[in-house]
This record gives structure tokens, sequence and C-alpha cells, in this order.
């Protein structure tokens, strides 16, 4: 009774500070209670994260501008954090829910998250962030609709559907870790998962006639998928937040960490149709389907799931390139999304990141720039807050490839509030990468195969590139980005392949504004976790 009334009194400290700062901006209360709990995604009985006793956990449906009060007990036998895929966080990096901004939630304890989903709207995920819990659960979707005054750019559909899928391993989120530990690749997955489940676990309802958004992530730890319906086209209307140019595909690549939403009719014969899902770049090709059950359906599914692309590179990079942002459609605000001219604003910086997999100290490491990052024993917003000297150094990574030798080093790039920054992932490795950058969105303004120059901004998009916070490198290739440095914080930027990200393959961006102004960036929250060297330290006042 005593941990509930404490919560209690953390919730009613958190919706006070949100009344405060927030004005008439809605708010929306969650509750979640984190356990271990036994699952059988694959048929075979495993340990699970579950929230609420849900896997995946239970979906947070919002609107533009909501504030949301998740409190979080941490019934594991572990520290646990949650962290926000795609939600912006805007002045906010405090509640981004990573180990460099946040202390984990300690077993038996609760943290109340205070965020807003400001100037926001589309499909999102949250995931575990810390070690590799994300391969036990612990996920769900995010939903931002647009408030009732913003037009949307297609009719209200009849339904709306979240599609979580992903690979999936048989062995314990711990197991996993030791092998990382050890210095070892990850082995090859054990199968796809849809919503939780395997093959034809899953079951999607639809009317005749009618239209659904299907809002498809891709949760997983090392795959890349490809989405596809049987008999049926699917209309791009979303891209991680930005309405895009609607045009009809017949399957989508969905890369790691990635978000779509699409518009399927159900304009076919009624009887049910296979939803599949399979492994993109692998020699081995792993598929796992649902079923499209018409509600008059005469019939169950028949012959063959759909085959889709396997290892084509030219084919995923083509429908990349075809992604746009619908210029006259408002986004989260009622002004067209093609009112803000990317392409004429000048960068004020260029950084070149380019990945690297060296073997350090006898074990397999990842790295970027030749540094593979090591997590600090304080996160690096707190390190940074109080002023706490050798948790980490700026300057610490460099904004272009070294060519020397990789090294461990907890890595932190500084960057100056306002500025446009061009950044250029380039991949030398046989691989496909995806890259996340917290706390930002960014226009993905070109990707072509070979070495990136200076020359390559010529084949720039700089009109209609669509914007998102997720993007893919493809094998010997590069992806050029514009990214405005408008949300002051610690942000990270990381590999979405979960092993890379793990052993090294990441760092964090301190977008830095000297005037300390709550105009900037919200005071550290006065429930804030403390751990590390900054035990003992003072929030603020309640």
């Amino acid at each position: 009774m005593g941990v509930y009334k404490s919560a209690c009194c953390v919730i009613l400290v958190a919706l006070l500070t949100v009344i405060c700062t927030s004005g008439e901006d809605p708010y929306r209360f969650y509750n979640w209670n984190v356990t271990y709990g036994d699952i059988y995604p694959l048929g075979v009985k495993q340990q699970g994260i579950l929230i609420n006793g849900q896997f995946p956990g239970p979906q947070i449906e919002s609107v533009t501008n909501d504030n949301l009060i998740i409190s979080v007990f941490n019934s594991l036998d572990e520290p646990f954090l949650i962290s926000w895929n795609g939600v912006q966080q805007r002045r906010n990096s405090w509640q981004d829910g990573v180990f460099g901004t946040n202390c984990p939630i300690p077993p038996g304890q609760n943290f109340t998250y205070v965020l807003q989903v400001k100037d926001q709207i589309g499909s999102y995920f949250y995931f575990p962030s810390l070690g590799l819990h994300k391969a036990a659960g612990g996920f769900g979707g995010i939903k931002i609709d647009s408030r009732p005054r913003i037009p949307v750019p297609f009719p209200p559909p009849a339904g709306d559907f979240t599609i979580l899928a992903g690979d999936w391993f048989s062995k314990n989120h711990t197991d996993l870790k030791a092998i990382l530990d050890g210095g070892n690749n990850l082995p090859f997955p054990d199968g796809l998962l849809i919503n939780g489940r395997g093959s034809n676990g899953f079951t999607f309802t639809v009317d005749q006639g009618k239209t659904y958004r299907l809002r498809i992530s891709n949760v997983g730890l090392t795959t890349h998928i490809n989405f596809r319906i049987q008999g049926h086209k699917m209309l791009l209307v979303e891209v991680e937040g930005t309405h895009s140019l609607q045009n009809t595909y017949s399957s989508l690549d969905i890369h790691l960490g990635q978000s779509y939403s699409v518009l399927v009719t159900a304009d076919q014969p009624p009887k049910d149709y296979y939803i599949v899902v399979s492994s993109r770049f692998t020699s081995q090709v792993l598929s796992a389907t649902s079923i499209l059950h018409y509600s008059n359906s005469a019939g169950s599914v028949s012959g063959p799931p759909p085959g889709g692309p396997t290892t084509q590179i030219d084919w995923s990079l083509e429908q990349a390139r075809s992604l746009r942002r619908n210029l006259t459609a408002s986004g989260p605000r009622p002004n067209p999304q093609g009112s803000y001219h990317y392409g004429l604003i000048n960068t004020t910086r260029t950084i070149r990141i380019t990945n690297s997999a060296p073997i350090i100290n006898g074990k397999q490491r990842y790295a970027v720039n030749s540094v593979s990052f090591i997590q600090p024993d304080t996160p690096l917003k707190l390190a940074d807050y109080f002023k706490i000297s050798g948790v980490f150094s700026l300057g610490s990574i460099q904004d272009n490839p070294t060519g020397g030798g990789a090294y461990l080093q907890t890595s932190v790039m500084n960057a100056d509030f306002r500025g446009f920054a061009e950044l250029v992932f380039e991949n030398p490795e046989d691989t496909v990468q995806s890259w996340h950058i917290d706390g930002h969105n960014f226009f993905v303004v070109g990707m072509d195969g070979g070495q990136w120059t200076p020359a390559s901004r010529l084949r720039y998009n700089l009109r209609d590139t669509i914007s998102r916070s997720t993007v893919q490198v493809y094998p010997n290739s590069w992806t050029a980005i514009y990214m405005p440095l408008d949300n002051v914080g610690m942000w990270n930027i990381r590999s979405e392949n979960w092993a890379l990200q793990y052993l090294g393959q990441q760092f964090y961006f301190r977008v830095y504004s000297p005037a300390n102004s709550w105009r900037d960036e919200y005071p550290i929250p006065r429930n804030a976790l403390l751990c590390g060297r900054a035990l003992g330290r003072r929030t603020r006042p309640l």
C-alpha cells in the first residue's frame, strides 16, 4: 500500500508540473506494472517482459500536444528503463528514457515519466532501452492523432490497426546479452513475430468495401523486414509523423526501428487473406503470417503466401527514393508541410559518420568514427547538469572518420542550438545499417552507392524529401540528411541494430544553449532519479 501511495504522490506532483508548464493542453494517465511472465511467441515457453500482463504492452493513444503521465513500477529483479522511439521530447531530454539521460528504475521502485507529444502526429513505438531487454518484450505502439481542427489528407478510415513486427530469438535476453558480452555476434533469429505471435497467430477483421489504416513498425533486434498483404495494395500516407505523397505499393521494406502508416481497402472477394512479413537481406529467409479476415468471409486463406523481395538492394533503394513529403497537407499544425523550405537553409556544419566493426581487446565491438561507445557510471545529462567532471568530455568523437584504430570511449559530440547540420552516414560494410536520432526529425536529402563526396550534393532532393527520425544506409553506400538543431538536450544517435548498438555503435549529441532558459529547455524534473556520481545531489524543491 505504501508503494502505491508514494506512486500517487509522484503522479500528483507530475500533474501539477504539467498544468503549470503546459497551460490548457490535455493530459492522459497511464499506470504500468512491469513484470516477468511466461510467453509462447514461437510455441516454446520463454520468460518475457510484460506490461500490465500484456505482450506486446498496452498501446498509447494520444492527440497532438497531449501530456502523457506514465507511471512505471518496476517489478523485475533488475533495473529498467523505457524509451519512446520517435517522440521528440521537445525541450525535455530528461524524459527520453535511455541511460545517457535517465537513471534506471531500480527493482521494486516507481518512476513517473511526464512527457508531451508536442507538435507531433503519427505512428511510433516504445521499448525497453537497457541491455537486451528489448529481446524479451516490453514494447508497444504509440499513436498520435491530429487535433480535430487540423485537416488530414485522407478520409477517416473505418478502423485503425497497429502492427508491431520484427525478429525474435528463443534464447532468454540474459543469454543473448552474455553472448555479446563474450565478444561474439548474436545467432541468426529463430523467427519473426507479428504483434507478439508467430504465423497465423493474429487476425485482423475488416468489412468488405471499407478502408483501414495500418500502422506498421519494425520493433526487431537485428533484421530488416518486408510487409505485404495477399491480393491488396497499400497506399502510403504517413512516415514517422510526416504525411507522405500517397504512392501505392504492393510491398514495403521496413528497416529496423522504422514506422509507416498505410491505407488498405477491403476491395477483394470476401474471404481470408495472408498478411506477410519476411526478412530482408538474409541468406535464409524468415517469414511470418497473420490473417486479414473479411467479416463476411466465404472461405479461409488459400494458396501460398505471396512472395516478396529477399536480398535485392537496388529494389529497396528505388523504393526509398520514392518516399516524398505531401507538400500541401497540414502536419501537426494547420500550415502546409511544404511551408518549411529546408532546401533553402544554409547548413552550418557537416558531420560524416562512418560505422565499423573492430576487434578491441580481443572482443568484437562496433564503432562510429573509430570510437566504440561505453556506458558511463552516471547518465550524461545528469553529469552535464550537475557539472560532474570525468564522466564525459566534449569532442570525444570527431566530425569525420579518422581512419585510425578503434578505441573505447564515452563519446559525446557538441552542437550549437539553432544550427542546421548536414549529416552523412557512410557504410563501408556489406550489411544494411539503420540509424536513429532521438529528439529530432531530419530530412533525408540523398542516398546512393559508393563513396560520398561534396559533389554528391548535386543530387540531393532539396524540395520534397521525407522527414523522419530513422533512416537506412545500404551496403557500401551513403545516406545524407539535413537536421535542424532545434531541440536543446542530450540526444542519443544509435544503430537500430540492437547488437551493434549494445557493443558500441552509438554516441550522444549535446545540443547546447548558453541561455539556460525554460524557453529553450525544461528544468530537471523534481522526481528525477539520481544514481552514480549524481547520488546525494538535489533536483529542485517540491
